[in-house]
């Protein structure tokens, strides 16, 4: 099934959407496994670390207005961690998901579609909330997208090394609410008038990466691609890729065509920087610019 069977919607082009970006909290992470085989030495120039070894790490979101569509690119981790599991990422900050999205004047009601990039306990836990004894879609009106590949990936046999991330309570509810669809994998889809969707398979199974048409510029949001701008060397793999030389070609490919069509890159992870635009330079495509989406 295709996005409101969207297929033949037109290019990307135009005025574009309205974007607001939220903020749904930090967390920290061990920065070896952020960065893989990269010594410390050089990592934690980018992304320096606590006495512990970890990384400070951002879960931004994206809301865009998108003709009568409001869209929301990925919901954070969630408040329904359990005692067993929340220890692990040590979440701090005083932004939420709800706080944000009342701090341009939407709420979890007036969501019309959850664009989940992939299931990963940081990207899709925000999903679903838990009201007594019940686990229930966080957003009622809203119709959840993500793909067969994916889903399959994530629900049937998970590898050991990614199952940890991929918590049954986060979106088994969504498919048996009936509010769960799929988006057929295909490179450049169109999943509204100003979103086409790529995807990539080093970090793990098809996972979907948003394109977007904002203020005559495009916007890529790289998800767990690039998570920050530490990552924008093509070896700066994280651990936590179930493909690293994949995802390593995947990122040489698509950082090139950023650069060439100057595309603005938004960062879910990057605790300190946003967005930024990119140049070539004698070590590889780095960042040229760095600044907010209200900069634009």
């Amino acid at each position: 099934m295709t996005a409101n069977n969207q297929t033949s919607a037109p290019p990307l082009g135009g005025r574009g959407a309205n974007l607001f970006t939220i903020n749904t909290g930090l967390f920290k992470l061990d920065g070896g496994a952020m960065f893989g085989v990269v010594p410390k030495t050089i990592w934690s120039k980018t992304n320096p670390a606590n006495e512990q070894n970890l990384c400070t790490l951002a879960m931004r979101c994206l809301l865009v207005q998108d003709d009568d569509r409001l869209i929301l690119i990925d919901t954070g981790i969630g408040n329904k961690l359990s005692e067993k599991v929340l220890p692990y990422y040590h979440l701090y900050g005083d932004d939420t998901l709800d706080s944000s999205l009342a701090q341009h004047g939407f709420s979890r009601a007036d969501i019309t579609d959850v664009f989940l990039t992939h299931l990963h306990i940081d990207h899709v836990g925000g999903a679903v909330i838990k009201e007594g004894n019940q686990l229930l879609p966080a957003f009622p009106n809203a119709t959840y997208w993500t793909n067969e590949q994916h889903w399959q990936w994530a629900t049937v046999n998970p590898n050991d090394r990614e199952k940890a991330s991929f918590l049954k309570e986060n979106f088994m509810p969504l498919k048996e609410s009936g509010k769960l669809k799929f988006l057929e994998v295909k490179d450049g889809i169109q999943f509204s008038t100003n979103i086409q969707v790529q995807f990539v398979n080093g970090h793990t199974k098809a996972m979907m990466l948003p394109l977007l048409q904002y203020k005559g510029c495009k916007l890529f949001y790289v998800a767990d691609l690039v998570p920050t701008t530490g990552h924008l060397p093509v070896p700066y793999v994280a651990a936590y890729d179930m493909f690293p030389l994949q995802a390593m070609n995947e990122k040489r490919t698509y950082l090139q065509q950023a650069l060439n069509e100057e595309y603005i890159l938004y960062f879910e992870h990057d605790a300190m920087i946003e967005c930024c635009t990119l140049m070539q330079t004698d070590k590889g495509i780095r960042v040229k610019d760095v600044f907010k989406l209200t900069d634009i």
